[in-house]
């Protein structure tokens, strides 16, 4: 039986929420400020972070791969739709071992894609359900809770761990990336663009993990709070 404080609130979700927001405000904080004091110093591969990739690119064997600028910060990605490297301004031009760092990071999910690596398609496969689990599943446990069906608040969980099976399978695909950049800035430059690399690299894998792990506790919630209704 859940444990419920004043005005109805359910502890166990507020533990969820609270640990959600501790996790993925430390992981945000801890990428920005890696990112920042990677920011200011210089690479010691000669180019910046386009032309760095475009490099990537071509020895991995996606050298038809476009790149181009995206608005914003840290809004780096690949996007297999158009078959781009969209980096951010700070990234396309910068030459920085962040620049170079998040650049090439980017560059081997290109590759990735390239090359047929094994979870980055299927996480691609994933995606069109993960797109209808996101944006159903609350909607299905608010109609099953109301109309107390449970067939519904199941059926809900089992969307929303769509949702998390696809954040898991993310984890390796990041992981190999940022292996891949790591690799690549290390056989062209020096520890320091190894070590600067690897740093800004793992920060940002922490974001996928806290993402991950929240997902996870929310999904255990669900299970344990309405995993065994039933229609009354």
């Amino acid at each position: 039986m859940p444990l419920y404080f004043g005005y109805g609130v359910d502890a166990g979700y507020l533990v969820v929420v609270l640990v959600a927001l501790v996790l993925g405000t430390a992981a945000q904080a801890y990428i920005r400020s890696t990112y920042r004091k990677w920011s200011q110093v210089d690479a010691g591969i000669p180019g910046t972070g386009a032309e760095v990739a475009r490099v990537m690119l071509a020895d991995g064997g996606a050298s038809g791969v476009g790149i181009a600028r995206v608005a914003g910060s840290l809004t780096d990605h690949y996007d297999p739709r158009d078959n781009k490297l969209h980096l951010s301004e700070d990234n396309y031009r910068g030459a920085s071992v962040a620049s170079l760092a998040v650049a090439c990071h980017e560059a081997g999910h290109a590759i990735q894609a390239a090359q047929g690596f094994f979870p980055y398609r299927l996480r691609t496969m994933l995606v069109p359900a993960v797109t209808i689990a996101e944006n159903s599943w609350i909607l299905v446990l608010l109609a099953g809770v109301l109309l107390n069906l449970g067939g519904l608040m199941q059926l809900a969980i089992v969307l929303f761990a769509v949702a998390v099976v696809f954040q898991i399978v993310t984890l390796p695909v990041e992981i190999d990336a940022s292996r891949r950049a790591v690799a690549f800035l290390s056989s062209r430059g020096s520890g320091l663009d190894e070590k600067g690399a690897r740093s800004v690299l793992t920060a940002a894998a922490l974001t996928y993990v806290a993402a991950a792990l929240t997902s996870v506790m929310q999904l255990v919630y669900l299970l344990g709070r309405y995993g065994g209704r039933s229609n009354d």
